[in-house]
């Protein structure tokens, strides 16, 4: 007799263009960066921060779940990232090219 289960799960984006030179820091990621997703809020993995302008610091690494307000998050302040995976705006392109995380 087979039995069978039905598991939800989701897998994430790669936005790294290289592991080399990757230095990821833990910082709080504000619940106003969120997107709501089903029952959860969540900011997404490759979203800028602070502000997608020219006060970007860096860019979210992993999903975060900001459901229940602020949450402590991986945010990459420097390395090599996929630009195409990743929804900068001109004003943060060189802010974070500063910071030493280049857009690839």
């Amino acid at each position: 007799m087979a039995y069978m289960n039905a598991t939800k799960g989701r897998s994430a984006i790669n936005i790294l263009e290289s592991e080399i030179g990757l230095v990821t820091k833990t910082r709080q990621i504000p619940e106003t960066l969120g997107v709501v997703d089903g029952a959860y809020k969540t900011v997404k993995a490759g979203t800028v921060f602070p502000a997608n302008d020219g006060t970007a610091e860096g860019i979210v690494f992993t999903d975060t779940d900001v459901t229940h307000g602020d949450a402590e998050g991986s945010v990459i302040v420097a390395g090599r990232v996929l630009a195409a995976r990743v929804n900068a705006s001109e004003l943060a392109i060189p802010a974070l090219a500063a910071k030493g995380l280049y857009l690839v």
